[in-house]
């Protein structure tokens, strides 16, 4: 699984949905090592990487070396103006994420971009006027639920009604820090955008897919820099609990203080309780007991199951999404949802007593 949350890059069986050469896709702005987990997606869902452009040659060089079919470009723009460039992925460093998506888009083509895909409501409103304009996708890769198999199958059972209505969803979500191999952007606030805009999107997009939200309220949200005062900036510890439109209701806590002991870059779990069931998902480990992820823990009236799914569901959401690009449906994600769980993490930044100050 590795130590290291930042180049977390899932790879899956190949499951290609289009021809080689039928989807061509360009990867730009290589900030965040989760460009290699969205070109693999990608990839194996039978899209054709192209182009790959970065002003930084460091970056290019050890592209390269994992996708070496790749041609690199001189420009962003020599990606722009390529015809057959239908998508391009982007990990830039947060604060550029939604101008980047909006030359991309008016340049014609679709944009998939790391998570979080904004750090002010002022670029939230601006991405959504271009989306309206040029009617191009604006998709966000929230990798937790997306790049995560017992995540895709906790999905499926809500969908089967294996544990009713869902009412509740509790997460953590801590990483490991590894601050000495952080970029200096990853310690600006303006830049990352607080803990709860930053990793805390996961948790609240989890909470409207899981439990069906199309709207939520936060409630309450908290933030603090408990241990690292080298980095006044950094907020290492975020919780909030919100209600969603239909009732249903969440906790979440996200934090950097995965113990060095752990043999994995955190222990992100997930527990969603159901009218009739509940689940219990251990994502990346199964502490002291296993070192595999992807385990599933289900009980509901017919009895309780364990299910460890990795390398058994795989990732359908990249081959929704080339798909979606070709027909222009919504099928792996719609608009709507991927700017609301946007919002709704700014909004939770926004509203966040500091409890260390």
């Amino acid at each position: 699984m590795g130590k290291d949350g930042m180049n977390y890059a899932p790879k899956g069986k190949p499951n290609p949905v289009v021809a080689e050469g039928e989807f061509d896709i360009a990867s730009v702005a290589l900030d965040h090592g989760h460009i290699y987990g969205m070109i693999n997606g990608l990839v194996e869902a039978g899209a054709t990487l192209k182009w790959v452009y970065d002003p930084d040659q460091t970056k290019i060089d050890e592209f390269v070396k994992k996708f070496p079919n790749v041609q690199v470009a001189a420009s962003l723009e020599q990606v722009l103006d390529d015809p057959s460039i239908k998508l391009v992925a982007g990990a830039a460093i947060p604060s550029k994420r939604s101008a980047l998506g909006n030359k991309v888009m008016k340049a014609g083509k679709d944009y998939f971009t790391d998570k979080t895909p904004f750090t002010t409501t002022a670029q939230l409103a601006e991405t959504k006027r271009v989306v309206e304009r040029t009617g191009q996708k604006y998709m966000v890769y929230f990798s937790e639920r997306l790049h995560v198999e017992s995540a895709v199958f906790a999905g499926d059972l809500i969908n089967q009604g294996a544990i009713g209505r869902v009412i509740q969803v509790t997460g953590f979500g801590p990483h490991r820090l590894n601050a000495a191999s952080r970029p200096d952007w990853f310690f600006n606030k303006e830049q990352y955008g607080g803990i709860l805009c930053d990793i805390g999107s996961h948790q609240i997009e989890q909470f409207l897919y899981y439990a069906g939200c199309k709207d939520a309220k936060i409630l309450h949200s908290k933030v603090g820099n408990y241990n690292n005062p080298d980095h006044p900036e950094l907020e290492d510890y975020g919780d909030a609990t919100l209600v969603g439109d239909n009732g249903a209701t969440q906790i979440f806590k996200v934090d950097w203080f995965t113990p060095d002991g752990l043999s994995t870059w955190g222990d992100g779990r997930t527990f969603i309780t159901g009218t009739e069931g509940t689940i219990e998902i251990r994502k990346y480990i199964d502490v002291a007991r296993e070192d595999t992820g992807d385990h599933l823990y289900l009980v509901n009236n017919e009895g309780e199951k364990h299910y460890q799914l990795s390398a058994q569901v795989g990732f359908p959401f990249f081959g929704e999404l080339i798909k979606d690009c070709i027909n222009r449906t919504e099928n792996a994600m719609t608009q709507d949802h991927a700017f609301k769980a946007a919002e709704l993490c700014l909004i939770a930044q926004e509203k966040a007593i500091d409890v260390t100050r």
